[in-house]
């Protein structure tokens, strides 16, 4: 794999909610269809290219309900031009047959992750046999999938996937380093950059994810190495130190801004979805 092809522009992804923080705590967090309209709306225009979404119920709390989540997948869709991609892991405690079910709502791409983690006091599981058969899934459906990495043995569970069932649908092979996570690998340049020598040559683009503290270094270090960025509320809720998140467009146009500073301005959703190889499902 090279980076020189990423070099031009910074695939710049939002992940507005998750499946961790409460509504409670943090009112401005989007959980209803209208507010995760609102932040697509809002986070295209900062400089994203891609939304990452984790459905609430009406209750706030995590779903993997098929009619929450196709609402949203249409919703999002019909807001504007964002590569939308589903989450396949819901919450720590969604059953893996539930997990599976995301796909029948028609995604352009959805988070694949790459084995079983240590996540603070839980287990986020992820067995070989969910993974291929998602994977397999997504490619009788042509849908592409995110890769996610939280840890340097994920690597070589993906380069396994790959040997195993061939390349996605779309042929382009993308992925995602998760840092930060207690249990996972740290939020360090070293670690990242251990995990990016390791990935196997036919994957063509990766970002990164700094959780919390590691947000900005990790922004930091993928951009100088040619990767692409993870920002948002799933994240990361505090913007500087003393001030919270109020809106998820601030951490996207802080990445966007930060990339236009290197000369690597965040890429357009047309080459945002030439980079990923996604169908084009719109209209």
């Amino acid at each position: 794999m090279t980076t020189s092809s990423a070099a031009t522009g910074t695939l710049i992804t939002v992940a507005p909610t998750g499946a961790e923080h409460a509504k409670a705590d943090l009112p401005q967090l989007p959980t209803t269809l209208e507010e995760l309209v609102d932040t697509a709306r809002r986070c295209e225009a900062a400089g994203a290219s891609l939304i990452h979404l984790h459905i609430r119920d009406g209750e706030h709390a995590p779903t993997l309900d098929a009619g929450y989540l196709r609402a949203a997948v249409e919703a999002v869709r019909e807001t504007g031009d964002l590569v939308v991609q589903l989450s396949t892991g819901g919450s720590v405690h969604d059953p893996l047959e539930q997990r599976l079910t995301v796909l029948d709502a028609e995604p352009d791409s959805c988070s694949l992750t790459c084995g079983t983690t240590n996540f603070g006091d839980d287990v986020f599981l992820n067995p070989w046999p969910f993974m291929s058969e998602l994977y397999v899934q997504a490619q009788d459906r042509e849908i592409v999938p995110e890769f996610e990495l939280f840890d340097l043995g994920h690597v070589h569970a993906l380069a396994r996937l790959l040997d195993t069932h061939g390349l996605p649908f779309g042929g382009r092979v993308h992925v995602d380093f998760v840092t930060g996570v207690p249990g996972g690998m740290p939020a360090t340049t070293a670690a990242l950059m251990a995990g990016v020598a390791m990935l196997p040559p036919a994957v063509t683009s990766w970002s990164a994810t700094g959780i919390g503290r590691g947000h900005l270094p990790i922004m930091a270090a993928a951009l100088s190495a040619g990767g692409h960025l993870r920002v948002g509320m799933e994240d990361n809720v505090v913007f500087r130190r003393g001030q919270v998140v109020e809106h998820n467009d601030e951490l996207v146009a802080r990445a966007a801004e930060l990339a236009a500073l290197l000369q690597r301005p965040a890429m357009s959703t047309e080459d945002a979805r030439a980079l990923l190889g996604v169908k084009d499902r719109r209209g």
